[in-house]
């Protein structure tokens, strides 16, 4: 049997990959990054609300710790870090509301 084509097997892939995140968004399914950014945010905000400034250091110190062992720079991780710890402070929610889940029937109506 003829083996595929580079070009045919990423048209495949890529066809592959639609199907489950049309399959997760039907299901309303959140996917890695929808959890990490919701788990961050509380992690960031709860440290914050109790002032808990040592303990949220430490844990950005080994946030950033790990990015650079994946080959990211340390001073733009901590950048963006601290960026994000300002952003989260306020508790307030910082994400776009996903009107495509809350109005399934609708995906243009912004909620």
């Amino acid at each position: 049997m003829a083996r595929k084509s580079e070009e045919v097997r990423n048209r495949e892939q890529r066809e592959r990959q639609q199907k489950l995140r049309d399959a997760d968004r039907k299901a309303r399914r959140p996917n890695r990054d929808d959890i990490a950014r919701t788990a961050l945010f509380m992690t960031i905000s709860s440290m914050a609300a109790r002032d808990a400034k040592e303990v949220l250091e430490d844990f950005q110190d080994r946030v950033v710790r790990m990015l650079v062992e994946q080959g990211f720079d340390e001073r733009e991780s901590d950048i963006l870090f601290e960026e994000l710890v300002a952003k989260y402070r306020t508790g307030d929610w910082p994400f776009r509301r996903k009107a495509h889940l809350l109005h399934p029937e609708d995906p243009d109506r912004d909620a």
